[in-house]
């Protein structure tokens, strides 16, 4: 751990958040191109049908994130403030706890997957043209590769909050590169015409797969190297250990299950309007992504800088952290604006042939983009609250987001203004977000006896 101390107090903020940040940003940026990678090939097809089957599963995925956030966000924050606050014993058995509880819950979720996936994608919206193939998706995906996407994505977690971010990130940009490996051979190869859906679903779940082995043979190796440990070994995690790990993972997991929701709204009142104009929003909540998931990649690089530099005492450079990452996030969202804006149809058409739902998406990105740098501040602002323990805070600006403004608004502008109204919604729903979101930041400070500050 003593290299790992330097990282955490001594070195320059800009190298120490390049070191955690970057690896999590180019495993960001694979896992969202093999998500991509999925509908890019089905879209080879040029069946809109097949492409809204794959989009709707999409907010079921997300549910498996939402469940390894509670145990990996609130196990792996506390990991690092225990360890900031010289606490490594306890350390050693929140991590196997959040391990177990994970692994459980994962189990638990698969299953009543399995039970209700019919009714479940039906609620969802999708139509008889589309219910076949989002069956075919989610059954490989999500029932079957339920457990290795959350217990994976909790053991990344759980490594980075030591330090560990090229090992964690390395995990999930292998499957990655599998996954889009897999999809050509799996969907025009080895399984007949009319079955691509299945073929891009049943090599995502090996890629899955795959990515659990090297976690658990990298969380092994570092179990006897650090406080990081897979066995409770006869004690358990002290009481308010155990109420910080779900005090802290349940915000955060509310906070990626609200998102999903909103999408889950999105993605019903879409299909009221038509199948074209499902399979285009679609794509364009997975072209966003990119910038998205650059400044997620940037956002978990900075918690587990801030979760010691706050346990240590250390304010000033938890502050340089936090000022520097959200100026290099608010650049990349700049910058994508930028792009989306002006080459929305060459992107759309590098996804599916179709005109009409080329002309839609393109309405659909150059829309939805100007949201992107204001979607930054917001997720770092939660990232934050997390990161320094305050789950209350980052409960709030989760449904303060979602429920207060993005959803009812949702509602609104689809009835004044269809599918218009719906792709500007974001950006009009952010703008009161981000607002909230300060006070609450500045209310923060005020509370920890900090001097105001961005």
């Amino acid at each position: 751990m003593k290299n790992r101390r330097f990282l955490f107090e001594e070195d320059s903020v800009p190298h120490a958040l390049g070191v955690m940040a970057l690896p999590a940003i180019v495993s960001q940026l694979i896992t969202l191109i093999y998500n991509m990678a999925d509908t890019w090939f089905v879209g080879r097809t040029d069946n809109p049908y097949m492409v809204a089957g794959c989009s709707l599963v999409l907010p079921v995925f997300m549910l498996t994130i939402v469940i390894a956030n509670v145990f990996g966000s609130g196990g792996g924050t506390l990991i690092s403030r225990l360890i900031g606050s010289g606490e490594d014993e306890e350390a050693s058995r929140v991590s196997a706890a959040s391990l177990w509880m994970a692994i459980l819950s994962a189990g638990m979720f698969s299953f009543l997957c399995l039970i209700f996936m019919t009714p479940l994608l039906k609620f969802l919206g999708a139509s008889d043209n589309v219910l076949t193939y989002a069956r075919q998706y989610m059954f490989f995906v999500v029932v079957l590769g339920g457990v290795p996407v959350i217990v994976s994505n909790t053991l990344s977690s759980m490594l980075r909050s030591i330090g560990l971010s090229g090992k964690a990130s390395f995990g999930l940009s292998m499957g990655g590169l599998l996954n889009i490996a897999l999809d050509p051979l799996f969907m025009f190869v080895l399984l007949p015409e009319g079955y691509e859906v299945m073929g891009a679903a049943v090599a995502t779940l090996i890629s899955n797969l795959t990515v659990l082995v090297y976690f658990i043979i990298t969380y092994r190796k570092a179990c006897a190297e650090t406080v990081l440990r897979g066995r409770m070994q006869g004690k358990y995690p002290k009481r308010e250990s155990l109420l910080s790990v779900f005090g802290v993972g349940i915000p955060a997991a509310a906070a990626v299950f609200l998102f999903d929701l909103c999408n889950i709204v999105i993605n019903r009142l879409s299909s009221a309007h038509g199948d074209i104009e499902l399979a285009a929003i679609g794509i364009v909540l997975k072209v966003e992504r990119l910038p998205l998931n650059i400044g997620v990649g940037i956002c978990l690089g900075m918690v587990p800088l801030l979760a010691y530099s706050y346990a240590a005492g250390m304010r000033e450079r938890m502050d340089a952290v936090f000022k520097f990452g959200r100026a290099v996030g608010l650049a990349v969202g700049i910058v994508s604006v930028i792009l989306y804006y002006n080459f929305a149809p060459v992107i759309m058409r590098a996804f599916i042939g179709d005109a009409d739902t080329v002309r839609f998406g393109t309405q659909f990105l150059r829309a939805r983009c100007f949201a992107t740098p204001l979607m930054f501040l917001c997720f770092s602002m939660v990232h934050f609250t997390q990161a320094i323990g305050r789950g209350k805070e980052a409960l709030y600006l989760a449904v303060i987001r979602q429920l207060i403004f993005n959803i009812p608004i949702l509602f609104l502008m689809d009835r004044l203004f269809g599918m218009t109204g719906i792709v500007w919604t974001q950006v009009i729903a952010d703008i009161f977000t981000v607002t909230a979101s300060y006070i609450i930041y500045a209310g923060i400070r005020r509370q920890e006896g900090w001097p105001a500050g961005i």
